[in-house]
Formats: C-alpha cells, structure tokens, sequence
C-alpha cells in the first residue's frame, strides 16, 4: 500500500481560523493591543485571564474596561470549537467532546479523570492523512490543520471544566496532555510546537501544565523527530510502531514507505541522547497480524540494541472499529507477548484503555456527528 505523503510538514494556513489569542506569543500579544490603540500591559491582562481564569469570553474579563471589551472581543477572541455533545462512560470519569470549529469542522478531544491525575487526549488534526487501516481516524483522510488556538482551546475547556465541578468527581486539575488524538502532531509541527510552549508556559504566556506531563504521539516522521529534538522541550515522544519489520510496517502504516524502522529508531535515540527523556513505543496488538512470539522477540531486541533502558513499549489491545477486519489478541498471547519484551531487557506494559465503549479509546476517533 503506497500513500502518497507530503514533504514538508506545516501545510498552508489555507481553511485556519482568524487570528485569536492563543496563537500569538508574548511579543505578538503586546503587538495585537497596541494595533487597537491599548496600552501594552492589557496584553497580559489578557492573558492571565485566558491562561489563568480560563476565561474565553471578553465580556466577562471584568478588570478591563467596559467600553474596550468588545473590541478585544472581535480582535483576538474569534469563535474557536464549540460543544456539540459530550458523551460519558466510566461513572462520567472519561468524557468525549464533539466539536465544531468555527468552519463546521468536526474534532473530538477525550478527558479522563483517574485517582492520581486528569489526563485529556487532544486532536492536532481534523482527521489523519496517515492512512493506518486499523484506524478508524486515518481511515476518514485529512480534513486539515488544527491553528494552534485550535489545540490550545481544548485544553483551556477542559482545565475549566475539571475546576468548576463539571466532570464526575468533583472539581480538580488537568495535569496531563496527550497529543493521541485525531492527526499526525508531527504533520502539523509548528502548530502543535507552539501549542505545546502555550500549554506548559507558565501564565501570562500559558497555562503551566508540566512539559513532563505532555506527551507528542508520531506514526515515525523522522526528519520531524529529530527537529522536535532540538527544540528545547522536556515532553515525552510516543512513537507508533505497532510491528518491528519493515514489510508488514509498510501495510500498517504507510508512512514507513518513506521512513522505515531503522531510520525512526534512529532519530527516536537523537530524541533520546537530546533531551535526557524516555521515548514510549506504542504497539496496538492485533489478532494473527502482529502478535507473533518472533515479532516479540524482535521489538525487544531492535529496542534494546537502538535506546537501551531509555524505552518504554506500552501494548494496546485493537480497539475496534466499524468495518475493521481486525480485532485484538487473546489474553494468553497478549501475555506472552508483553513476556517475551520484557525478557529481551525492554519494559513493556499493557495499557490501561479507557472509552472503548463510546469510541473513546485509541484509533477510534472519528468525529461523526
């Protein structure tokens, strides 16, 4: 299966919404209030009541004046996402949100509250051009690009949702991020880059959450990984390998075509020397697809031989999707499986999945409305 792929990652800006808030950093904030004639210290006014209040709405920003407001409104806070529906499992622990972007352009972001922590799965992308045929996202194509305010705003609504008491549980913090949702983060790199400094700059320039407590998912763009190395930031990477040989990778996830296991693992252990941090290797484990004890045997050598003890591999049991011929291993081979990595000197966990059950869970995203 050949999927033809773009080379260079950002796409044109062509479909994004007007310019809000949240795309700017501190310099182009200072900039936007002084084009309205404000003086430049409303512009972290501003941003501590978007960053810290979580407050989206102008005219609600009550330590500014009255008769700017509106005005402030029009300029930088245009309409981003709003709720089509929220759908609930877990005694209303884990919480889907259907959105609706200011174009009509469905995304869906998933919160899931455990005891020790609140973790939400953001979508960078409408959509995936990836094209992995056990994904219901990749099987729907690329709709486009999310704006940077785009990512952000999922992440400020659900801070403000854990606060004011709306999910099950009581009020409390988000403290992770995981960019697991819809889209390739990678393809869409200086969005989801930035997004990344909004979410962990603590305020005015951003909401504070710990870069350690965000994690950046890839299918394996590797020229891509290897610039996210040099970026300065303390995120984990989570690269999507799913199968250690280069022939069925190529039919699970075609962008292996371009950048075949030993190039991925390759820029995963730059990302690794580069930043000191533990790379996550996800493998969903399908029935009589790629949960062979060889293939086991494999993963665990090829991981130990490229990053050593500087690897965690997390096996995810197929969700299903509508329509797919697949399905997820039995328990016993599940077992044997994650045994037999561990044996080769690699960690391997089986992780805990939530939302299976209102197409939550991973690669089951699909934005239908």
């Amino acid at each position: 299966m050949t999927v033809s792929l773009p080379l260079v990652f950002d796409a044109p800006r062509r479909g994004m919404p007007p310019r809000h808030l949240a795309d700017l950093d501190a310099e182009g904030r200072r900039a936007a209030v002084e084009e309205l004639g404000l003086p430049k210290f409303r512009a972290d006014q501003i941003a501590r009541q978007y960053y810290a209040r979580l407050q989206a709405d102008p005219a609600r920003m009550t330590d500014l004046p009255a008769a700017v407001r509106e005005k402030i409104g029009d300029a930088l806070f245009p309409p981003l996402l709003s709720v089509v529906k929220h759908v609930a499992c877990d005694a209303g622990e884990t919480r889907k949100t259907l959105w609706r972007a200011g174009d009509g352009t469905l995304l869906e972001s998933v919160l899931m509250r455990y005891p020790d922590r609140a973790t939400l799965c953001i979508s960078s992308q409408a959509g995936c051009g990836m094209a992995c045929p056990f994904c219901a996202t990749g099987q729907g194509g690329l709709n486009r690009n999310l704006s940077t305010a785009e990512i952000v705003d999922q992440v400020r609504a659900a801070a403000a949702a854990l606060r004011d008491g709306e999910v099950a549980g009581g009020p409390g913090r988000l403290s992770n991020i995981v960019f697991m949702g819809m889209g390739e983060p990678l393809a869409n790199y200086k969005r989801v880059v930035a997004a990344v400094r909004r979410i962990t700059s603590p305020a005015p320039d951003g909401l504070g959450i710990s870069q350690r407590n965000v994690v950046v998912s890839t299918v394996g763009l590797a020229p891509a990984i290897r610039k996210l190395a040099d970026e300065g930031l303390s995120v984990t990477l989570a690269v999507s390998l799913h199968t250690p040989d280069d022939e069925l990778r190529d039919t699970l996830v075609p962008v292996n075509n371009r950048w075949p296991i030993a190039e991925v693992l390759d820029a995963t252990r730059y990302y690794a020397d580069k930043t000191g941090r533990r790379v996550s290797v996800e493998y969903a484990l399908i029935r009589d697809i790629n949960d062979h004890p060889w293939r086991a045997d494999m993963l665990g050598e090829k991981l130990h031989k490229a990053l050593g003890s500087r690897v965690h591999v997390n096996v995810i049991p197929l969700n299903p999707t509508p329509g797919s011929k697949w399905d997820a291993s039995p328990k016993p081979v599940e077992q044997e499986f994650v045994r037999r990595v561990n044996a080769q000197g690699v960690p391997c966990t089986v992780r805990d999945t939530r939302g299976q059950e209102i197409a939550a869970a991973c690669g089951q995203l699909a934005a239908e409305n």
